[in-house]
């Protein structure tokens, strides 16, 4: 706006340079260098866009300075007058220059700093943005973290329970079979009543007996087992030897046969070894025609069976 309203102004003092241009060629010369420059500053200094927006005041006056010079080379006053107000035009269009230039600094250096201020504020609503999502990760982790604790648990005390229900069921058949703890394991003992005299075949009710071991070791996988058989002292050692190896294959076997992986199941013959009572009456040789059954301890091997066993 500022440059429009200073454009007839211009055109005036451009006008007026004309005028004495048209006169001097039938007159005295009508200008003198210093208004040519000044006449040429004004013109730059109407180009310049700064100038209007930032010193429309000082150039307004510059151009007023510009008309009396021009006005006074109309009215051929003498030279060093228009000399002085062509002088004072040319400072009065530097000073305009000046100002606008700044002006225009100053401007700049605001904008740099609206712009430094926008920047700034653009990092810190990152900032908070960036806090606000690490935020909502943490949380999201510890809730996650909160529920894999917490199925964890609940695994844990199923599996608690598991295990509390498979050593109540494993004690409750152990119970059944009149198991004994030893060092070596729990035994359990088929006498031999559960075979026929002088025979290595298991008996309906041996079976039954077998049938609740297969039971227990399928309920507790980690167990493994040692069937080991004896007799009395009726016969040849080597006779014995050989019913007593045959009977522990029998229950193995037996075992096989109800599911229980042949891997799990050793065995072992000792004759007339390790005899539990004396062979001198009927009654204490039926207890030594037996077959043991070692249980492990968990994942524990079963160790070997000492003398006194």
């Amino acid at each position: 706006m500022q440059t429009k309203a200073m454009k007839p102004s211009f055109l005036a003092s451009l006008v007026l340079a004309s005028s004495l241009v048209l006169s001097a060629c039938s007159t005295m010369p009508t200008t003198t260098p210093t208004l040519d420059e000044a006449r040429a500053d004004f013109v730059a200094a109407n180009n310049n866009p700064q100038v209007s927006s930032y010193a429309a005041l000082e150039f307004k006056q510059a151009s007023d300075a510009l008309d009396a010079a021009n006005q006074a080379a109309a009215k051929r006053d003498s030279l060093d007058n228009i000399d002085r107000l062509a002088y004072i035009a040319k400072q009065r269009i530097a000073s305009a220059q000046e100002v606008a230039k700044a002006k225009a600094a100053q401007a700049e250096i605001a904008n740099a700093g609206r712009e430094r201020d926008r920047v700034q504020a653009e990092v810190r609503v990152a900032e908070a943005d960036r806090a606000k999502r690490d935020a909502q990760a943490q949380a999201a982790q510890a809730q996650a973290q909160a529920a894999d604790a917490q199925m964890q648990a609940q695994a844990a005390q199923q599996t608690a329970a598991a295990l509390a229900e498979r050593s109540a069921r494993l004690e409750a058949l152990l119970v059944e079979l009149h198991a004994q703890k030893t060092e070596r394991g729990m035994v359990v003992t088929i006498g031999d009543v559960l075979f026929a005299t002088d025979r290595a075949d298991l008996t309906p009710a041996g079976m039954q007996s077998v049938r609740k071991l297969a039971d227990v070791m399928m309920q507790n996988p980690d167990r493994t087992v040692s069937v080991e058989g004896f007799t009395d002292s009726t016969g040849s050692a080597a006779h014995n030897q050989d019913l007593s190896q045959r009977r522990a294959a029998a229950v193995a076997q037996a075992l096989a046969g109800m599911g229980v992986p042949a891997a799990r199941v050793a065995t072992r013959g000792y004759g007339e070894a390790y005899p539990v009572a004396s062979n001198d009456s009927a009654a204490n040789r039926q207890l030594n025609r037996r077959v043991e059954i070692v249980l492990s301890n968990d994942n524990a091997p079963i160790p070997p069976r000492a003398a006194q066993r």
